[in-house]
């Protein structure tokens, strides 16, 4: 199988992780959606059975996805199978479980024991693999007491390794100092590249988890520009500021015209176009560990189905970038 090591900690994980945002099915932060419309648990459950089957290993959730319920429908789809996965999860996001509401957030070093705690009851475990910080832009001079309390989590052995899901250099730098700070989550995909993010996990020698790797689903194909997205999409019209792909609950114009520009090189070698969006992030750099999202078990093999493929060809990553105007 195609793995690779997740940052310092040395743990190995399948090429290309399984993002589990959506399968929290639909929450809130006032009247704003964020989540991804309206799933189905078992089927949820049955593309958590078939990225295992298929060599996937690694799943990334947040206990706030879905106020909670995706770490709850991970832990039934993990049942008797824990020795057998890499579990990331993520902190700082208030939430109410039965509004599905997002409250606010915090990072005081109580707050973020406890939410540990509500994760592994959550997640029916006893050790997280991958702790991540969920507040992207907290404020780097306040980081390092909420890294130094992630240690003494690790010390405990409450978790692994713990990481950062942000788009700031300097926040990751000082997470970097932590002896047990294994990785930075971070926008990335081949329509989105950040370049200084990617040099500097090559530098510290830190793990690059892509989220957004298929931006926000645009990257699968099957959005066009007369495509709406519901209501209760975190991508529809009442999306929250910060996204970027789609605009008024459309696919935005200026990315589809970028899609369309490279999607022969990304389809080359009979890869479809999600897989060639994963093939990108894998040349990109060897700390790279995409994670799709997904819904259906479909979406799960297709996903896995680019690991038989492998990475793009520096020649083809070299046209993409002239293509794409960054070369």
């Amino acid at each position: 199988m195609f793995t690779r090591k997740l940052g310092r900690s040395g743990i190995e994980v399948s090429a290309v992780g399984m993002g589990c945002w959506a399968i929290g099915g639909p929450f809130w932060s006032g009247d704003t959606p964020v989540g991804w419309g309206e799933i189905d648990d078992a089927e949820s459950i049955r593309a958590v059975h078939r990225a295992l089957d298929l060599g996937a290993n690694f799943f990334d959730t947040a206990d706030v996805y879905g106020a909670g319920h995706s770490e709850r429908v991970l832990a039934q789809a993990f049942e008797g199978r824990r020795d057998q996965i890499v579990i990331a999860t993520k902190f700082g996001n208030t939430f109410d479980e039965d509004p599905k509401q997002m409250t606010g957030s915090n990072a005081d070093p109580d707050y973020i024991r406890a939410a540990c705690e509500g994760s592994l009851r959550r997640l029916n475990t006893d050790y997280i693999d991958l702790y991540q910080f969920h507040l992207n832009g907290y404020d780097p001079a306040k980081a390092p007491e909420v890294r130094d309390t992630l240690e003494d989590l690790v010390a405990q052995g409450k978790i692994r390794a713990y990481g950062w899901s942000t788009d700031f250099l300097p926040g990751a730098r000082v997470f970097a100092q932590g002896e047990h700070c294994t990785a930075i989550q971070h926008d990335q995909s081949v329509l989105q590249d950040n370049a200084k993010m990617i040099a500097l996990v090559e530098e510290l020698n830190l793990a690059s988890i892509n989220r957004g790797p298929l931006a926000m689903g645009l990257l699968t194909g099957k959005y066009t520009a007369a495509s709406n997205l519901p209501k209760n999409d975190v991508r529809g019209e009442d999306a929250p500021e910060w996204m970027q792909y789609f605009k008024d609950g459309k696919p935005n114009p200026v990315f589809l015209k970028k899609m369309e520009a490279i999607r022969e090189i990304l389809t080359s070698e009979g890869r479809t176009l999600a897989q060639g969006a994963l093939a990108w992030l894998w040349a990109r750099s060897e700390k790279t560990i995409p994670i799709p999202g997904f819904k259906t078990v479909q979406q799960v093999e297709d996903n896995c189905g680019a690991m038989a493929y492998g990475p793009l060809t520096a020649a083809q990553m070299q046209e993409i970038e002239t293509i794409l105007g960054r070369g």
